[in-house]
């Protein structure tokens, strides 16, 4: 992958009217196998959760093409100070759990179309996006069962918070914090 003709886009939520259908189509490839086996990653919970996202405070997304082709995306949105920390499982140092409307970015998503895994483009998306937040802070979830993928992040710079299942039907996802600051 000659990663020179990545185009990478930053969206804010007044455009993800426009981009949806393209968030939700590479979602669909990329969790493709899970879709069809755990209701939790079908195409319309992953569309009702994206739906959510999107209408919270300051929701940006980094999305990446090359040539035109759709290969990936990374977004997210601010915290607000009256957010609440559900579903963590293990206990957590309660000033981490202090929220103002700037010090939490929750990364929701990042995920690359299989042609252009390992080519860098993830943390290029990360990076974009990152470069766009106010906040002192970026969290996110990755399943227990992907620590390929935790190794990744650990390398990009976060570090383990606890153990998350922010909805009764999902996985458990070791939670991972990093600071922006």
């Amino acid at each position: 992958m000659d990663a020179a003709t990545l185009t990478v886009t930053y969206y804010p939520a007044e455009d993800f009217p426009r981009i949806e259908p393209q968030l939700i189509d590479v979602y669909a490839e990329v969790y493709q196998r899970e879709a069809g086996t755990d209701p939790f990653f079908s195409v319309e919970r992953f569309t009702e959760r994206l739906r959510a996202h999107a209408s919270r405070p300051r929701w940006g997304c980094a999305f990446g093409d090359v040539d035109g082709e759709p290969v990936g995306y990374a977004y997210g949105f601010a915290r607000t100070a009256d957010y609440q920390w559900q579903g963590l499982i293990t206990p957590v140092e309660p000033e981490n759990l202090v929220e103002t409307d700037t010090r939490t970015f929750a990364l929701c998503e990042v995920m690359v179309r299989a042609p252009w895994r390992g080519s860098g483009i993830a943390h290029t998306l990360h990076e974009e996006l990152m470069s766009h937040r106010i906040e002192e802070r970026s969290h996110l979830l990755v399943e227990q069962d992907h620590p390929k993928v935790r190794a990744l992040y650990e390398r990009w710079g976060y570090r383990p918070m606890g153990v998350m299942q922010p909805y009764p039907d999902s996985p458990r996802y070791d939670s991972l914090i990093r600071p922006l600051v």
